[in-house]
């Protein structure tokens, strides 16, 4: 009796301590994540399209489930960064002449079949409204998560690159 209680016991512990987890990612699947990842991030910064503000928005959640900091400032809302993305446009963005956004390096990696992380540098070569050639440029860190079947930027940091002399 002591026995058989012994056994199940254990078996209850083994089951209770087994967790079911996903088979880990395959290097096809972590590298079809990435570049589908850097094909979302490409195409939203794509600053021929249409509507700017609205391009870049399409990389957030449409809750509140988020954080951004950049200049300074941390915000946690997707109405606090929409504020700040339309008045990146109205005062800056807007007045680039020709821009085109280059991506000098991105590395994406994967964490899961629902989560990456993505560091870039970019820089956005323009002309500006006094014909003169201008240069912005900098960092960015962003963790997406897959959210209702599409990846979102859940948390990010922006810093720019020093102004050039």
């Amino acid at each position: 009796m002591i026995r058989r209680s012994m056994q199940v016991l254990i078996m209850a512990a083994l089951v209770g301590c087994a967790a079911e987890s996903d088979p880990p990612l395959s290097a096809a699947e972590k590298s079809a994540i990435a570049d589908s990842l850097k094909r979302l991030v490409v195409s939203a910064y794509d600053l021929t399209r249409p509507d700017p503000v609205a391009s870049l928005m399409s990389l957030y959640p449409t809750g509140d489930s988020l954080v951004s900091a950049s200049a300074g400032t941390v915000v946690r809302t997707r109405a606090q960064l929409e504020q700040q993305v339309k008045t990146f446009w109205t005062y800056v963005g807007s007045n680039m002449q020709k821009p085109k956004w280059e991506w000098t390096s991105m590395t994406i990696d994967v964490l899961s079949r629902d989560a990456a992380a993505m560091t870039s540098t970019y820089r956005i070569p323009h002309t500006t409204p006094q014909g003169e050639t201008h240069l912005l440029g900098g960092a960015w860190t962003a963790v997406f998560a897959r959210r209702g079947g599409r990846w979102v930027i859940v948390q990010e940091h922006l810093s720019d690159a020093p102004s050039s002399p």
